[in-house]
This record gives C-alpha cells, sequence and structure tokens, in this order.
C-alpha cells in the first residue's frame, strides 16, 4: 500500500482540523460517500449558480449528478457552458463568479493547508476569489504532514492516476502545469467535507 492511500488515526485527524479551522477553513468529518454528499448538498441553497469543477471525488459520492441534473434544484453553470457550446472566452467569463464552487484537493497538510494540481489552472481563478462560496470535498488519505510531501503526493500519486483516466476519457495525457496552495481563507468562504474512505486521486 502506497503511503498515499493511508487513512490518518484520529489524532492527526483532529490535529488537522484544529489547523484547517485556524486558517479560516470551515471543516466537518464524515463516516462515508453518502453522509459527504449530504453534506455538500445541504450547503447550497436551492436555486443558487454552481460551477462544478471536474472532480473523480466530486463523481464517486454522487454530487456530479445532483448539480447538473437537468431540472433539478441548481443552477448548474456547467450544464450551461455544455448546452451552449460556448467559446473559450465565454466559457472564461459565465465560470468565473458562481454562488458556489464545488471541487476537491489533492493534498492537505496537517498544518492546515491545502494544494490542489492541474494542468490547464482552469479552476484556480474561481477556488481563490471567484465564487461566494467554496465547497472542497477529500478522502482523508490526502492528509501529508508537510508541503513538499504534498508535492510529492501530487507528482507521485495523483498524477499516474489522472494521466491514465485522461488517456481512456480523451485520448491524451495529462500534465502537472500548475500548482495552487491556499493557506488560509477569510472564516465562511471555503468550507471542506473530509470523509473517513479512501475516494478520487
Amino acid at each position: 500500500m502506497s503511503q498515499f492511500t493511508v487513512l490518518p488515526d484520529d489524532d492527526t485527524i483532529s490535529a488537522t482540523v484544529a489547523a484547517l479551522e485556524a486558517h479560516g477553513f470551515g471543516v466537518e468529518v464524515v463516516d462515508d460517500l453518502e453522509a459527504a454528499r449530504k453534506a455538500v448538498l445541504a450547503r447550497i441553497p436551492h436555486g443558487a449558480r454552481v460551477w462544478r469543477n471536474q472532480s473523480i471525488t466530486l463523481d464517486e459520492i454522487g454530487v456530479s449528478a445532483d448539480v447538473d441534473a437537468a431540472g433539478g434544484p441548481y443552477e448548474s453553470v456547467r450544464l450551461q457552458v455544455t448546452a451552449e457550446n460556448y467559446a473559450s472566452r465565454q466559457m472564461k467569463e459565465l465560470a468565473a463568479a458562481p454562488d458556489y464552487a464545488l471541487g476537491s484537493v489533492h493534498a492537505v497538510t496537517t498544518d492546515g493547508e491545502l494544494l490542489i494540481g492541474s494542468a490547464s489552472g482552469s479552476q484556480f481563478a474561481t477556488l481563490a476569489w471567484g465564487a461566494d462560496r467554496v465547497v472542497l470535498v477529500a478522502g482523508l488519505h490526502k492528509v501529508v504532514p508537510d508541503l513538499p510531501t504534498a508535492h510529492r503526493r501530487v507528482r507521485e500519486h495523483s498524477l499516474p492516476l489522472e494521466d491514465r483516466r485522461a488517456r481512456e476519457a480523451y485520448g491524451q495525457n495529462s500534465r502537472l502545469n500548475k500548482v495552487m496552495e491556499i493557506y488560509g481563507e477569510m472564516p465562511g468562504r471555503i468550507h471542506l467535507v473530509l470523509i473517513r474512505q479512501i475516494v478520487g486521486f
């Protein structure tokens, strides 16, 4: 078993949650995928404009299908982009400032920092500033001791898995071109749902 697929003990989880909260993040720890799905949806009011970043974790907990359901309770920005076949500039403008942005992270340090890797960086602006509220979901196996280990996790664990997925889904390789590190946030804007299971990359 890889060091990057091991769930932390309760003391490590408690210390990580405390560090995240000290940095301004809201945090809740749930036991399974269904509990994670309910926790995410409970934070999004009906009628909200929601941008969903591409995320295996969101797919696996069922939130992607919930948010993008045609005729559902949310205004899915991703559905709008897909339906209208927007050009790149229009896609950027539409996705830049939703009410809520949903996504995941590739690593969470025990010091309360978040790290996200990306080929394009398309999710960064929305997460960093554009969205009014952000909900991020991650399995607790993504907890690592520090930022150097977080970078190793992205390169050595997440990237090979995403590369395989990209080749199967799109017929092309993935790349780690950009990395976003979030050290803190104004309280109330970013909420993390951490799952006591291995889910996502």
